[in-house]
C-alpha cells in the first residue's frame, strides 16, 4: 500500500488533526520539535503514521556527529513513534561553522565512507531504518562516481533506503542538462522507499525548489514514471509557504492519491 501524506507545518495543525480525506501519513521535521511541542507530537503520532525528517545532522561532514543534535533527533523519532527516519546526502556544517543550508558532497570514495559510517550510526542510535534524500545543487561538484552510483553504494553499504525527491531530481535535470528518467533507471528500484514532491519555481532559465507552488504537470509525469519503476511506500507533499489555502493542499493530496492508486 502506498501512503500519501504531507510535511507537517504548524499553521496547518488544526486542519491536519481534523483528519482530512486522503491524508494517510505525516512527515515531521525533527528540528521543529527540538525546543518543545512533545504533547502535540504525541497527538499527531496517535492519529497518523509518522516519518521523521532531519535537516541538521550533516551526515557528509567528516568527524564525529554533533551528539546534542543526534540526541534531540532521536528523542523526536521516539516520541513520534517514527516508522523510519531520514536525512540528506549533504553537509550543512564544517567542523567550526554552521552553514545554515544543505551543500552537495563531492562524490568520492572518501566522502562515501564518511556518509556510510554516519548513516549507520544514526540508524543504530535511533533504532530505526534510515533513508537518505537527494538534494538540489547549483554547483555540480562531480567526483569519482556518478550520482546514481554514489546513491546505490551508500544504500548498499549503509543498509539504508532512498528518499527520492522527485522535484529535486527534475530541477537538477533541467539546470544541469541531463535526462531525469535515464538517471532514475540507474538507481536500484528497491532502494526507493519514499518520495518528496512539491511545485518548482523558475527564475529566467534557472529552476528552484522554493516549496511554495502547486505541482506542475511535468512533475506529475515524472512522478508516474517513478511509481511505475519502484516499490514506493509513501509520497509526501511538501509546502513551506502559502499555507493558508488548505483547499488547494487537499486538492493536491487528492491528485497524488489518484496517481498513487492508478
Amino acid at each position: 500500500m502506498r501512503r500519501v501524506g504531507l510535511g507537517y507545518r504548524a499553521p496547518l495543525h488544526d486542519w491536519i488533526v481534523s483528519e482530512p480525506a486522503g491524508l494517510d501519513c505525516l512527515e515531521i521535521t525533527a528540528e521543529h520539535f527540538f525546543d518543545g511541542g512533545q504533547e502535540r507530537l504525541k497527538l499527531l503520532a496517535g492519529a497518523f503514521p509518522i516519518y521523521v525528517h532531519g535537516l541538521g545532522l550533516s551526515l557528509g561532514t567528516p568527524g564525529p556527529l554533533d551528539k546534542k543534535t543526534l540526541s534531540q533527533f532521536a528523542k523526536v523519532a521516539k516520541t513520534a513513534q517514527a516508522e523510519w527516519i531520514s536525512e540528506h546526502v549533504a553537509f550543512s556544517r564544517t567542523a567550526d561553522v554552521d552553514l545554515g543550508h544543505l551543500n552537495p558532497i563531492p562524490r568520492t570514495r572518501e566522502s562515501l565512507s564518511v556518509l556510510v559510517d554516519h548513516s549507520l550510526e544514526v540508524s543504530e542510535y535511533c533504532r530505526r531504518p534510515l533513508i537518505l534524500e537527494n538534494i538540489t545543487f547549483d554547483l555540480h561538484v562531480g567526483g569519482e562516481l556518478t550520482e546514481p552510483e554514489y546513491l546505490n553504494q551508500v544504500c548498499d553499504s549503509a543498509k539504508c533506503g532512498l528518499l527520492l525527491d522527485v522535484t529535486n531530481l527534475f530541477i537538477n535535470s533541467k539546470n544541469h542538462k541531463f535526462d531525469a528518467v535515464n538517471w532514475l533507471r540507474e538507481i536500484e528500484p528497491d532502494h526507493i522507499v519514499q518520495l518528496h514532491i512539491v511545485g518548482y519555481s523558475k527564475q529566467g532559465d534557472v529552476y528552484r525548489d522554493h516549496h511554495t507552488t502547486k505541482i506542475q504537470h511535468d512533475l506529475l509525469d515524472l512522478l508516474r514514471v517513478v511509481l511505475d519503476y519502484a516499490p514506493v511506500r509513501a509520497i509526501i507533499l511538501e509546502r513551506d509557504d502559502r499555507l493558508d489555502d488548505a483547499f488547494e493542499i487537499a486538492d493536491e493530496i487528492s491528485q497524488l492519491q489518484a496517481i498513487a492508486g492508478a
